[in-house]
């Protein structure tokens, strides 16, 4: 069984955090891809995000009626930033015949060597690598050795799978900045069950 685990504040989610995932879940034959929303991310310290349990309700809503798509509470349940490397030991021990999946964009990538225990990562994982049109992966420049060569060695093994996606023009910033005005975001950009959620409870306002 493979299952693909995809993280992050969703902030709220829309169409860019849809799309590549449905597209991914069909080109690797993931039986099922679980949303992960987290509490608290490590990587955007001090930035005020909509209340942890909101987002979760909007990532719920949002994949309801998606085939194969899934969320879980689990990173909501620490009382401190939840780090990648022990969600995947936590699947890893609850789904033990599973091959996992973890889903990032081709930035997170990069950023992978100030990832707490990302080797771990990449050990307990195979990675797939969402990636803008036109990315190349073997651009690794700002990256200090010996962390490129290690990069480097990843992108060359079984471990890492790239996957092109279309552009989404459609950005967490810009759905906010949108939905604290109270204006309604363009058609498609997020389900319209969530914008009716986020006005309903003022979310961004």
């Amino acid at each position: 069984m493979k299952v693909g685990l995809f993280g992050g504040s969703f902030d709220p989610i829309h169409r860019g955090h849809l799309e590549p995932v449905k597209e991914a879940r069909r080109q690797l034959g993931l039986e099922r891809v679980i949303y992960l929303p987290t509490a608290i991310p490590p990587h955007k310290p001090g930035r005020m995000l909509a209340p942890p349990l909101a987002r979760y309700a909007m990532v719920e809503m949002a994949i309801l009626g998606e085939e194969g798509l899934y969320a879980s509470p689990y990173e909501l349940t620490l009382d401190r930033p939840a780090y990648t490397a022990e969600t995947v030991e936590h699947f890893q021990r609850q789904l033990p015949a599973a091959e996992l999946h973890l889903l990032i964009g081709s930035d997170s990538f990069l950023e992978l060597p100030h990832w707490v225990r990302w080797r771990d990562v990449a050990a307990t994982a195979r990675l797939v690598v969402l990636a803008r049109p036109g990315w190349d992966p073997r651009d690794l420049a700002g990256i200090a050795e010996p962390e490129r060569r290690e990069l480097s060695a990843l992108l060359a093994s079984d471990r890492v799978r790239v996957l092109e996606q279309r552009p989404y023009e459609v950005s967490s910033t810009r759905l906010r900045e949108l939905l604290a005005r109270g204006e309604r975001p363009p058609a498609g950009w997020m389900p319209d069950l969530v914008v009716d959620f986020v006005h309903k409870y003022s979310l961004y306002r």
